[in-house]
């Protein structure tokens, strides 16, 4: 069996499973650091959040009657 037929490679001869493998080494992805800013109160992150936005407008209309 040919070992270079076993590991998939991109047109352009990028190794893909080395990529992989780098990125999951490298840290945070930048949507996983959008999401720990949206869950800290970062600026600009409200898509990141998991704030349900029905729960809390309930629990606001709830507080003014």
């Amino acid at each position: 069996m040919n070992r270079e037929k076993d590991i998939p490679f991109t047109s352009a001869g990028t190794n893909i499973n080395e990529v992989k493998q780098k990125n999951a080494e490298a840290g945070l992805s930048y949507n996983e650091v959008k999401a720990l800013l949206a869950k800290s109160g970062g600026r600009g992150t409200a898509i990141y959040s998991d704030t349900d936005i029905e729960e809390v407008k309930q629990d606001i209309h709830k507080h003014q009657h």
